[in-house]
């Protein structure tokens, strides 16, 4: 079995791969380095960046970011406006503006609550506008949505682990599926996605961490810590795992019946 550890996307990654190509792995691992210039909106010369510089006029998006754009869009239908996108505007008065390794820095009164999704981002063919004063942070969509394409770029047994944000792609090397980390067991994943989403790897200061709860634009009040979800992708385990968190420990395992394959709160 191959396999890559690799730091990118603000955390570590691996890679790993049975029958894979050579070299694919190498490949994956350049591609995700690739995307994070891309789409992070740490650095001003990052294609999201200079979306977000454009608000107001229509600006010519990579197929990659217009694909993202229109995941952000389908995961605020599906979340019923709890993953927003749109976001930015408080993650930065909350206090996180640059890299999180750097620390925080001072915050400022929260903006309103942003306006529906649908309302602030279009897009048309290969276009996209915001509108005035807004911006978009792809956060954890974008790793769902990551390693849900390199999984399958990579091979049919392969196993892309963003972040914790991951797809297990075929048997594994058991023939049972990927053995993944889950709460506290260990499960077998085959064509699966998983993602945890919680508020204390990425906490500043008391009551200051990078999950916004669009409802009020300030970081999510929840006696939740941390949420695992198993889905059919990564992306929705994204999706899922965040609105379980913003919602609670009552709320949040009545949205995930019938949608998740499975969860862990913490």
């Amino acid at each position: 079995m191959e396999q890559r550890a690799f730091t990118a996307l603000g955390g570590e990654c691996e890679l790993f791969g049975i029958g894979a190509d050579v070299g694919a792995l190498d490949r994956g691992e350049a591609w995700i380095h690739k995307m994070h210039k891309q789409l992070t909106r740490f650095e001003e010369t990052s294609e999201l960046s200079a979306l977000n510089a454009s608000s107001g006029s229509w600006f010519t998006v990579s197929d990659d970011l217009g694909a993202l754009l229109r995941e952000s869009l389908r995961a605020f239908e599906v979340s019923g406006g709890l993953v927003h996108a749109a976001t930015l505007p408080a993650l930065l008065a909350a206090g996180y503006t640059r890299d999180f390794s750097l620390g925080g820095t001072p915050t400022s009164a929260a903006p309103a609550p942003p306006a529906p999704l649908p309302e602030l981002l279009e897009i048309r063919g290969r276009e996209a506008r915001l509108a005035k004063g807004a911006a978009i942070d792809l956060g954890g969509i974008a790793k769902g949505w990551l390693a849900d394409r390199l999984a399958e770029r990579l091979g049919p047994n392969t196993l892309v682990n963003l972040c914790g944000d991951l797809f297990a792609r075929g048997p594994g090397e058991s023939g049972e599926g990927w053995p993944v980390g889950f709460g506290d067991k260990t499960v077998l994943l085959h064509d699966l996605g998983a993602a945890t989403s919680g508020t204390t790897k990425r906490m500043w200061g008391p009551g200051l961490h990078h999950l916004i709860d669009p409802r009020t634009a300030r970081p999510a009040v929840s006696d939740l810590r941390e949420v695992s979800v198993i889905a059919q992708s990564a992306t929705d385990a994204e999706i899922y795992a965040k609105v379980a968190l913003i919602l609670g420990s009552i709320e949040g395992p009545k949205w995930l019946q019938g949608r998740a394959l499975g969860w862990s709160l913490t």
